[in-house]
């Protein structure tokens, strides 16, 4: 296939066992842990957990990115659909409140195949907010709850931290798309059955690109429609250390201030504490679940 499922559009040939493109990723899924995880939203991991599959490989570059193990690095190992499949299956019944599909928007056809079956639990699509909207209208119908970043609004910043100028229009344009899909948010005995969680980490030094984020998605949803997590967790990782502005932890009165002016915005979700700026906070890639 040549490929222009992401907005990179880079037209690179991918085969089942191989792939040249931005991701690097064969046509084939390429996963590097399938298990319940506990560290997502509340809404999203319950009390049981919510059954994660992380893709591995990115069309994004973000510089301190966590998970750099899988989306830099490219570790993971190639699985068949039927595999996963039975990964899925697997996961159901271990009592996962969804089925969370990592960074997917490379792999829109694997996920897509896995919705069509029929599934008693939500289809979570968990992606950096970096999707085509033609991708997405692909997925109109199968995917329950979308759970996107929505990382920046200045493009000098996105295209300094993650090697994308276009990043904020693209995630805005995508975000109105999965909204459009699925409708105000339905909330079933505290877990999220249907809409978008929108995410945003705040970095070092960009609580008003934080503050930017929020008045967008206050001005653009009503109350009611989606719901807004804020997030302290930032960790210096990866190729942070290259960029000394954000080689460091958000301070106290970072949080705070962001923290107070979701508040006052009224946006209804979530906002993490300090004590989540922890790398123990981030999934061990080990191949859990898959081998």
């Amino acid at each position: 296939m040549i490929c222009k499922l992401c907005p990179r559009m880079c037209g690179a040939e991918r085969t089942q066992t191989g792939g040249t493109g931005h991701c690097r990723m064969p046509l084939a899924p390429v996963v590097a842990r399938a298990a319940l995880h506990n560290w997502e939203e509340p809404s999203i991991s319950g009390s049981c957990g919510s059954g994660t599959i992380f893709f591995s490989g990115c069309a994004l570059d973000c510089v301190f990115c966590q998970n750099e193990e899988i989306s830099h690095c490219d570790f993971g190992v190639p699985i068949t659909e039927e595999r996963l499949r039975e990964l899925c299956d697997r996961l159901v019944e271990d009592g996962a409140h969804n089925l969370n599909f990592v960074n997917p928007s490379h792999y829109p056809h694997v996920v897509r195949e896995m919705a069509k079956r029929p599934h008693s639990i939500p289809i979570v699509w968990n992606s950096g907010g970096y999707d085509r909207v033609e991708t997405l209208q692909s997925m109109d119908g199968l995917v329950d709850v979308y759970l996107p970043d929505l990382k920046y609004m200045d493009g000098a910043v996105a295209e300094r931290y993650s090697g994308a100028c276009d990043y904020p229009q693209v995630a805005q344009d995508a975000i109105c798309e999965m909204v459009r899909q699925t409708g105000a948010y339905v909330m079933h005995d505290g877990i999220l059955q249907r809409g978008v969680l929108i995410r945003h980490l705040i970095l070092p030094g960009q609580v008003a690109g934080a503050k930017a984020v929020m008045d967008w998605v206050a001005e653009t949803f009503p109350k009611g429609m989606v719901l807004f997590s804020l997030m302290s967790q930032y960790t210096p990782w990866g190729r942070a250390v290259e960029f000394p502005e954000i080689d460091r932890r958000l301070r106290g009165s970072e949080m705070r201030a962001a923290t107070e002016y979701m508040q006052n915005l009224g946006l209804e979700g979530y906002c993490q504490d300090g004590e989540s700026a922890q790398r123990d906070y981030t999934p061990h890639f080990d191949l859990t679940g898959i081998v």
